[in-house]
């Protein structure tokens, strides 16, 4: 059963950190572009940050300099460290897989609150 499983979430001061982790079971980890979007109350779902399997990555403006994304193919694990946390920040945050050159081959976690409010 393919399952992506999103922890690390919760309620962060402003300047704060936190560290999103999405671990994946029933796909073959290391073929996928691996992606962190999220959605804030009554916006558009938006990308965050993407890494491929080649490790390559990209950020949105947004976050840049703030966030990092990562993975680590041998524990099926992408991590997001999210530091300097501000209040539009806040939002649920979904891991998304995508493989990546059979792209029918999609798939969506749960999804996770962060709030950053003081």
């Amino acid at each position: 059963q393919i399952q992506l499983v999103e922890s690390g979430g919760g309620l962060v001061q402003p300047g704060g950190s936190l560290k999103l982790s999405c671990v994946t079971y029933g796909i073959p980890f290391s073929a996928y572009t691996l992606t962190w979007y999220r959605r804030a109350p009554g916006k558009k779902r938006e990308l965050v940050a993407a890494i491929e399997s080649g490790f390559a990555t990209k950020y949105a403006d947004s976050v840049k300099g703030r966030f990092t994304i990562s993975r680590d193919d041998a524990a099926n694990t992408m991590t997001l460290q999210m530091n300097n946390l501000r209040p539009e920040d806040t939002a649920v945050y979904y891991c998304y897989a995508k493989h990546e050159w059979q792209s029918n081959r999609e798939h969506w976690g749960d999804g996770i609150q962060v709030t950053v409010s003081s």
